[in-house]
């Protein structure tokens, strides 16, 4: 079985999990605390961040980009007309432009800094850069959320999924990072509905039951985290 090196409110590891789900894939899950700079798992990225996709054979991949593209081109054609990343040059483009929006823009203005700020830092020691939160981070992330909700309602008001018709890789990387910022309460849902009814969708399918299991200790998710009807 392949192995997947990841942290479970990592966004990043959260995408490659809903697409191993999505592509009727197992893998063991291997906990990794980047901020520990463990030598065995920078061996595999020397980067150290997760998540690492390691094949049986021992091939290692880092990184939820060159994952998602790996898996494309090894396992995707299997998918026929489910697949995440669809065969028109186009259509790639937007996917793969969207991957960049949430992957990069929405993690830096709203992911990493609520993540570390409200988890990480309470694991980490001081010499590792723990130590209370930043409160001015984590009320812009909050600010920022809300701009980001209204442009995943601008793009289902216009198309069914995300990236166009069907269901894609931008649609899973959406949704690991708000899945995320939804474990730790700071999604206004009550301000979008439609953002909402699309995340709705996602959450209720079977890719997503794994992620709504998850728990970190000593911190309970939102009351409404893993209830569908939310």
């Amino acid at each position: 079985m392949a192995t997947l090196f990841h942290y479970p409110l990592c966004p990043h590891s959260r995408f490659i999990r809903l697409v191993l789900g999505e592509f009727g894939m197992e893998a063991d899950l291997v906990e990794e605390r980047v901020w520990e700079r463990r030598r065995e798992f920078l061996e595999l990225n020397t980067a150290g961040t997760t998540p690492v996709f390691r094949e049986e054979n021992g091939l290692a991949v880092p990184g939820a980009g060159v994952i998602a593209e790996y898996l494309d081109e090894t396992r995707g054609l299997a998918l026929a007309e489910r697949r995440l990343l669809p065969e028109g040059p186009g259509e790639r483009v937007e996917v793969r432009r969207l991957l960049d929006w949430f992957n990069l823009k929405f993690d830096a203005e709203i992911t990493a800094p609520l993540v570390l700020e409200k988890v990480m830092k309470r694991f980490m020691s001081r010499d590792e850069g723990g130590g209370p939160p930043e409160m001015s981070a984590i009320r812009a992330a909050r600010a920022n959320v809300r701009y980001h909700l209204r442009y995943i309602a601008w793009l289902t008001a216009k198309r069914n999924w995300l990236a166009g018709a069907e269901l894609s890789y931008a649609d899973l990387a959406a949704a690991a990072h708000l899945s995320c910022v939804d474990y730790l309460g700071d999604v206004p849902w009550e301000e979008d509905e439609a953002a909402r009814a699309w995340y709705a969708r996602i959450k209720s399918r079977p890719s997503f039951r794994p992620l709504l299991a998850d728990r970190i200790p000593g911190m309970a998710p939102s009351a409404h985290y893993d209830n569908l009807d939310f």
